[in-house]
């Protein structure tokens, strides 16, 4: 049996041309030398070819390893929650019923908290509209919504769209007599969406805003975004807000209320979720800890049981690559840094906490740094290059996979020097890597889960003749994933056999990264997942 690494380069996609892609601009020679000696081919990253509803819905990290991981296919995210809506499953549920029934008995309010957009990797405001109006219909007459801003899964200033969209439902639905307001907000990298707990300061700031109905104080979310705009702030940086009249928030959590969650991704959703279910909570003083009736829209962490109560049960992904590989007894290492630790773990694992078997399996987190990723591009790329290339030496595991973060948390800045620099770091690890696999005979597999930093601007060529001059004017920067393809190339330091190459089928998706990955390693292939890519003549 062969060994083999499969490194994840977050968010490092495929497209032609120079404008705003910072993949083109980036020094990537161990990508070209890949390419010269390596097999090679693109898979699609996004739309059914990972699970999501259709052709138009970008790909993300969390579906894109479940896809890797699992090697087949499963309804996600929104395409899930779309379907429990219209087919009434989601009210149907017991989870819906106790939230209403709570209301009703209480005489109390329904607060809904969650990402504002349609952007659909976090949440899709048409879930959001639905629910509402479906409240109302059972009788709730009073509803707050928190709404947290986007910014990075669609246009970075973007919210007055959406902020604007929600507005003409709730008037719609106060000509029935509810009184549904929005009560708090703030952008999603300043308040309560904090993934991976690498900054429970994130999460604390959303508790004071949406629960306590502390932080700055505006009339309206247009006045809190017309005021934050002149500030030059983007949506995912706006600071949490509160809405008041006479000088009272509107909406703040008490006790006897329901409270619906309604992202339905896990990683930025768990934390805010323990704040809520936590008796014994020691990450922030809470201040008031409302007793709630409270529900997300997926559960979270299926081996943890994140949340409680939940509205729509998750994909169940069984027999993914790792247990396959665990079951054989053979040695697995998987290792990124805090902000995609769960990716090589949790989400490649079928949305599974732990260890499959804890004698052969190597877990390790890198910790990220807390600060602006466009301030440090290179993140913790080195260290985790330097903890694989020490795990090759030693000959500690079978199959490795490693996550570059930099490609993906880079680009979602918008910054696209940074980027450039995030993208020629990684290339620097493969150029570690590659030396290091020639040393060890370690196949190598390279890939990404979807792509962000290769379109980096939202506007057209043409209209920005100098954009590359120092100064030249540019279009608004595209901070969010894209459609684009990823490139797959597999590389054997003993040279392939002449009659081997990797399919160019234009219909490839990630999910067939698993069996490629066993073919190449001789084991045995899964006969449940998709087909391998590689094709002998």
């Amino acid at each position: 049996m062969k060994k083999l690494l499969c490194i994840i380069m977050d968010g490092i996609g495929l497209h032609s041309g120079r404008f705003g892609n910072a993949v083109a601009m980036a020094q990537t020679p161990s990508m070209e030398f890949l390419t010269q000696h390596g097999l090679y081919t693109s898979l699609n990253a996004h739309g059914h070819f990972v699970g999501l509803p259709g052709e138009s819905d970008i790909g993300n990290s969390e579906v894109g390893h479940n896809a890797i991981g699992a090697g087949r296919i499963f309804d996600q995210g929104a395409k899930l929650v779309r379907s429990a809506i219209h087919s009434g499953q989601l009210f149907l549920g017991q989870a819906w019923k106790d939230i209403i029934e709570n209301c009703l008995k209480q005489k109390s309010a329904l607060h809904f908290i969650g990402l504002l957009s349609d952007g659909n990797v976090h949440s899709d405001e048409k879930h959001l509209h639905a629910m509402l109006k479906e409240a109302v219909r059972c009788g709730i007459r009073a509803i707050r919504l928190h709404v947290l801003l986007d910014g990075r899964d669609v246009a970075p200033c973007s919210a007055e769209i959406y902020i604007d969209r929600l507005s003409q439902v709730i008037t719609a639905l106060k000509e029935t007599g509810a009184d549904i307001r929005i009560a708090s907000g703030g952008g999603r990298m300043l308040c309560t969406m904090d993934r991976y707990e690498a900054d429970w300061e994130i999460v604390r700031r959303g508790w004071h805003a949406h629960v306590l109905g502390e932080g700055d104080s505006f009339s309206s979310p247009e006045e809190a975004l017309q005021t934050y705009r002149k500030q030059g702030l983007t949506d995912q940086y706006i600071p949490p807000f509160v809405i008041t009249e006479k000088g009272e928030a509107v909406g703040p959590v008490e006790n006897g209320d329901s409270v619906i969650l309604f992202n339905f991704r896990g990683d930025r959703a768990i934390q805010i979720t323990k704040a809520f279910e936590e008796k014994e909570f020691p990450h922030f003083d809470r201040k008031r800890f409302p007793s709630v009736c409270f529900a997300g829209m997926t559960e979270y962490d299926g081996d943890l049981h994140i949340p409680g109560r939940f509205l729509v049960s998750p994909p169940l992904i069984s027999e993914t690559m790792g247990e396959y590989l665990s079951r054989k007894g053979i040695r697995q290492f998987a290792c990124s840094e805090t902000q995609k630790f769960g990716h090589v773990t949790y989400f490649w694992n079928g949305n599974r906490s732990g260890y499959f078997d804890k004698k052969t399996e190597e877990y390790l987190e890198i910790s990220s740094d807390n600060l602006p990723f466009d301030q440090k591009p290179w993140m913790k790329a080195w260290e985790i290059t330097e903890a694989c290339l020490t795990r090759m030496k030693q000959g500690s595991f079978q199959f490795g996979r490693i996550n570059f973060a930099n490609g993906d948390m880079v680009g979602h800045t918008g910054n696209l020097e940074a980027a450039i620099i995030a993208v020629s770091t990684v290339d620097l690890m493969l150029r570690q890597l590659i030396r290091c696999a020639d040393e060890t005979k370690t196949l190598l597999m390279v890939t990404a889960d979807h792509g962000n930093c290769e379109e980096m601007f939202l506007g057209e060529e043409s209209k920005f003749p100098d954009w590359e001059t120092p100064g030249g004017e540019r279009p608004v920067a595209r901070t969010s994933h894209t459609l684009s393809k990823v490139p797959f190339w597999v590389y054997d330091p003993s040279g392939f056999d002449k009659n081997l190459s990797l399919s160019q089928a234009p219909d490839l998706s990630l999910a067939s990264v698993a069996n490629t990955a066993l073919d190449l390693m001789g084991v045995p292939l899964c006969e449940i997942y998709e087909p391998s890519l590689l094709l002998r003549h």
